[in-house]
């Protein structure tokens, strides 16, 4: 006769309370994503570069009408809250402070993959879709490639592209504002 294992799922609340208590150690990246607490991997300098690039574009880009957060939580329900490379938020005048923001607060995710583009495109991008998040970017550093993924359906993005170097984008939020994909993809 076989042994049954229940796996235990952790809340949000718990998460915290874990952390509070030191049971997760300080020094090391974590993010909870459907209950389990994964360890985040080790950020190389490339990775670190291109989000710092990133954000300082952002910031520039859309001071006034958003709010640039990077490798910051966003609490998309009871058991996650991963945090993704770079996170265009609505403005809040407390700077969320009170709370992590919400997926209907979420305007653009992106994820830089350079060694992590299974994770973000089988788990990560699943999960912001079912969150309802309404565009995701996942910049494939290897590859040289940025993955626009819109109109969340479910787990899955309706509308998926793929934009070249040479090419640019817009956020859907902001129509108006192009950005040069080699200002993504560094």
């Amino acid at each position: 006769m076989g042994t049954e294992t229940t796996r235990k799922l952790f809340t949000v609340d718990e998460y915290y309370r874990m952390a509070g208590a030191g049971i997760l150690q300080d020094d090391v990246r974590t993010e909870l994503i459907e209950g389990e607490i994964l360890e985040m991997s080790a950020m190389g300098s490339l990775h670190a570069a291109v989000v710092s690039l990133i954000n300082e574009t952002f910031v520039n880009l859309f001071k006034g009408r958003a709010q640039v957060r990077s490798q910051l939580p966003i609490r998309l329900d009871m058991f996650s809250e991963p945090q993704p490379d770079i996170a265009l938020v609505r403005p809040a005048k407390d700077f969320y402070k009170s709370q992590h923001p919400q997926p209907s607060e979420v305007l653009l995710i992106v994820e830089i993959s350079d060694s992590s583009l299974a994770y973000d495109l089988g788990i990560k991008m699943p999960l912001y879709a079912a969150a309802g998040i309404p565009e995701v970017w996942i910049a494939d550093l290897t590859n040289d490639v940025l993955f626009v993924f819109r109109n969340p359906s479910g787990k899955s993005y309706l509308n998926a592209i793929t934009v070249h170097r040479n090419d640019s984008v817009h956020c859907l939020a902001f129509p108006e504002t192009i950005i040069l994909a080699e200002q993504i993809l560094r």
